[in-house]
């Protein structure tokens, strides 16, 4: 496999993944909002309140990206994250974190494809488009490696506050940092131009080309080798979000049942904990991220991997169910830390599938398309499976989960045609 060029830019979208994810309050959220009283039920409330406002501005956001310029949607995003921070350190309240999940919604439909479509559009002017699974996977990589850090540098804001509150306020450091790289982006990334349609107004795009962006994005949908692929990856990464974050509960418990560091108080004790286990996580899914590409390269084509992890994602997601029915939650742990890892080898192939199959011009807006099914599904399925866990407990949820993409595998599965 070619080596590609490792430049500047390379090394400016290696560092946004990494800064994009300090979110230092991920490992910690499903305890935060326990700790407010807050139920399961509710938790899947405030997801599911989150992925309809982004699956609403989905597709708004990402022509606004793709008319107007990506680096503007790019630092609106940002924006909205830091609202969203500041409203949950600010006031706790249910119903201000409605809100925050608003602020926070705007900013994931402003970024979600932009940067990708970035990112391809980049390879596509230095004709490297080739290389775009291990070049995405090497930049997803350092995301995971932002991921770790944060776990290290929220375990210890923890350890020492007692408080999983105070994660909010200092994650709005990175993503002021994150503003500011964002405004270095060259302006040849902001816009996409199809070898037919490269002139000067192409480039200045304005409102007269939402109308036939649109027709493009309805396109994605008639065409049904597109449409598979988007039901495909949007399913698989709609359940993964939906149950990744319930890991925490389990390491709680785990925590406080192990005979470690009974010297200290609970809190700090599930501090310690997570903190490590998300650390290892994120360092192995980085690894995986940056190997998709050869994992991949190891079966005959493409698809044969994005169906293998597909299956593979299921059953895991069904023995995290069992291993928490019979009471051993170390090893649903470990299931969970392989269900990441699928995710991060399937993730980077996933997109360079579909950006083969959907026009330049409309990149933002068909990866943005893809994010909104996605979000849509976790919308529908977050309250189910909080109520699910409060009714039967979080073993029980997770086999329902898990048979909603069993269910629909036969008719979403990658075909030779396809």
């Amino acid at each position: 496999m070619t080596e590609f060029k490792r430049d500047l830019q390379y090394w400016k979208f290696s560092l946004y993944g990494f800064v994009k994810n300090l979110q230092f309050f991920d490992p910690f959220l499903i305890l935060f909002f326990r700790e407010m009283g807050i139920s399961f039920f509710q938790i899947g409330v405030l997801y599911s309140v989150r992925e309809i406002i982004t699956n609403i501005t989905e597709i708004p956001t990402g022509i606004l990206a793709d008319t107007l310029g990506r680096r503007s949607a790019m630092l609106f995003a940002f924006a909205s994250y830091i609202v969203s921070f500041a409203l949950f350190y600010l006031f706790p309240n249910y119903w201000v974190y409605i809100g925050a999940m608003v602020f926070f919604a705007l900013g994931e439909s402003f970024r979600s494809g932009t940067h990708k479509a970035m990112i391809m559009e980049y390879l596509k002017i230095h004709n490297m488009t080739d290389q775009k699974v291990a070049y995405y996977g090497h930049t997803r990589a350092w995301s995971q490696r932002g991921s770790a850090i944060s776990a290290l540098i929220a375990s210890l804001l923890v350890f020492f506050s007692g408080s999983y509150r105070s994660v909010f306020l200092w994650s709005i450091l990175p993503y002021l940092a994150g503003m500011i790289l964002i405004a270095s982006y060259p302006k040849e990334l902001d816009f996409s131009c199809d070898e037919e349609e490269c002139d000067e107004e192409q480039r200045k795009k304005g409102w007269k080309d939402v109308v036939t962006t649109i027709r493009n994005f309805i396109g994605l949908f008639t065409e049904p080798k597109v449409r598979r692929a988007l039901i495909n990856s949007s399913l698989f990464d709609g359940v993964f979000k939906t149950i990744k974050d319930y890991v925490q509960p389990i390491l709680k418990n785990l925590a406080l049942a192990l005979p470690l560091f009974t010297m200290l108080e609970g809190n700090q004790r599930v501090a310690i904990m997570s903190g490590v286990v998300y650390t290892i996580l994120y360092l192995l899914t980085s690894i995986a991220s940056s190997r998709a590409s050869r994992f991949h390269s190891m079966f005959s084509d493409r698809i044969t991997g994005l169906n293998i992890t597909y299956v593979s994602g299921v059953v895991v997601v069904v023995g995290i169910a069992y291993f928490l029915n019979v009471n051993l939650p170390s090893l649903a742990v470990l299931l969970f830390v392989i269900y990441y890892l699928l995710e991060n080898l399937r993730r980077p192939a996933t997109l360079g599938f579909l950006s083969d199959r959907i026009k330049g011009s409309v990149m933002a807006t068909g990866l943005s398309g893809e994010s909104q099914l996605k979000t849509l599904m976790i919308a529908v399925l977050s309250p189910l499976f909080g109520l699910a866990a409060d009714r039967f407990g979080l073993g029980p949820a997770m086999l329902l989960a898990a048979l909603v993409p069993a269910l629909a595998y036969p008719l979403i599965r990658f075909r030779p045609d396809t």
